[in-house]
């Protein structure tokens, strides 16, 4: 089948007998061309199938008018949330958006980053990997002055916007839950360190404890990788300590699931034997039985206000704005599994 040739401004004016010029202008509804004309152009490229070279359009104004985001995982609720927060804000600025999943990798995020950088985005957002150590491939932006914000989990070695929720106060509220329903010894199960998030929660976990005259027994402060995998390992490391705990706060909601499926399979009773809560607000903790106590996060309301600012950035790039951190709340939901 013989391939149609693309359709072009000269062809268009050669089919209305004007000149190309005329039909550019009347394509970007340039008001030196009269509405009665822009409508006839308009409606003959879409007639014969015309397509605007957006390319070659981006090259001349060195805008792309594309963002550029890298999360870990798109099939966590979170961060699913907080791209559609992105995307709605982006459509109606006229942004597109390229979204990438580093899987938690720091290697695949790195090949994510550049992919983007080279694909020329105006700008990027960014929720960094369990395994970034490192942020050479995100100062390809912040030194050639590209606008990039880093949402939930951020690299502290780089000056840009921020966009966080409290982690050590959330730390400290869940923690303070759990004792307040009568656990006295209470373990936590943490992400790692090396992540802002977890070592936040974690400290607002210990100071808790402390506030409240409660102990940290041997081997109650777990660190994993908080996959469905891990989860399952540390609850049975947990529970098989001499003196189990009474009350196990789970750095994420899927490693309370993976608690939950322990207890039901070892016949322990939740939260008679062993209260639980999670993190985030998966949509199952709300279905599961017991149903689960966790945090929520604004994850929609990150990612719409991300795309505001850095689109801001983008649209007034000669002006100079100190850069900012904001600071979302969340809210505790408690339910079955610590009630």
């Amino acid at each position: 089948m013989k391939k149609k040739q693309e359709i072009t401004i000269h062809n268009l004016a050669n089919e209305l007998n004007i000149s190309a010029s005329t039909v550019s202008r009347a394509l970007s509804d340039n008001s030196r061309i009269s509405k009665k004309t822009r409508l006839i152009v308009q409606q003959k490229a879409l007639e014969l199938g015309y397509r605007p070279n957006v390319l070659a359009a981006n090259l001349r104004s060195k805008k792309s008018n594309t963002i550029g985001v890298v999360v870990p995982r798109i099939d966590r609720y979170f961060f699913a949330s907080a791209i559609s927060g992105i995307e709605d804000y982006a459509w109606t600025k006229g942004f597109n958006v390229i979204i990438s999943q580093s899987n938690d990798l720091l290697a695949k995020e790195v090949s994510c980053v550049h992919t983007l950088f080279s694909n020329r985005v105006d700008g990027m957002i960014a929720s960094i990997s369990m395994q970034t150590n490192d942020d050479k491939h995100f100062r390809l932006f912040s030194e050639r002055n590209i606008p990039l914000l880093f949402f939930d989990r951020f690299c502290p070695s780089i000056d840009c916007d921020r966009i966080v929720v409290d982690d050590y106060e959330s730390g400290y509220n869940i923690t303070s839950h759990l004792i307040s329903r009568g656990c006295k010894r209470i373990a936590h199960i943490a992400g790692p360190e090396l992540l802002n998030i977890y070592k936040d929660r974690k400290e607002g976990y210990l100071k808790a404890l402390s506030d409240f005259g409660l102990p940290l027994y041997d081997g109650y402060l777990q660190e994993t990788r908080l996959t469905k995998e891990d989860g399952p390992q540390a609850f049975h490391r947990l529970m098989s300590l001499p003196v189990p705990p009474d009350g196990v706060f789970c750095g994420n909601d899927t490693t309370a699931l993976c608690a939950l499926e322990y207890c039901k399979k070892n016949n322990l009773k939740v939260p008679q034997d062993v209260a639980l809560t999670g993190f985030s607000d998966e949509p199952f903790s709300s279905v599961v039985t017991p149903s689960l106590s966790t945090v929520r996060q604004p994850g929609y309301q990150m990612g719409f206000q991300a795309a505001q600012k850095i689109i801001h950035r983008i649209e007034n790039a000669n002006l100079t704005v100190l850069f900012e951190k904001i600071v979302l709340p969340t809210q505790l939901i408690v339910r079955d599994s610590s009630r």
